[in-house]
């Protein structure tokens, strides 16, 4: 193992509203996105909010998914960190940027667990 961990960081953006703003759909989303990464889910909590915006955590064995929805502008912020170096982040932030529908997504993978933070030039797609 080169890092502790993998933690993406996404920006997902003209997403479908509708799903943004459902807190079961978005929870079956991301406990979906965690099983295809092969992770192991411990946990799962998800809050909505009114008038609308969904947060949420997936615990797995492996560390965290997490989302905060801000469907009045069609974007989602999401992180997906993953310990060890078994399981891709890249799968689960893949998955949820299609089930979300997002046209625009952006994102920087930074290695954990190697000394002084260093974050890489994101991707966009």
């Amino acid at each position: 193992m080169d890092t502790m961990g993998r933690h993406v960081i996404a920006e997902m953006w003209d997403c479908n509203i509708d799903i943004l703003n459902d807190m079961g759909k978005i929870e079956q989303i991301f406990v979906d996105a965690a099983l295809k990464s092969g992770a192991e889910i411990r946990e799962v909590a998800f809050h909505k909010f009114a008038p609308q915006g969904v947060s949420g955590v997936v615990i797995i064995s492996e560390s965290h998914l997490t989302i905060h929805s801000f469907p009045e502008h069609g974007y989602a912020s999401i992180d997906v960190y993953t310990c060890g170096d078994i399981i891709d982040p890249n799968v689960a932030c893949d998955y949820i940027a299609e089930s979300l529908e997002s046209k625009r997504l952006e994102r920087v993978e930074v290695p954990r667990g190697l000394g002084p933070i260093r974050v890489p030039k994101s991707e966009a797609l």
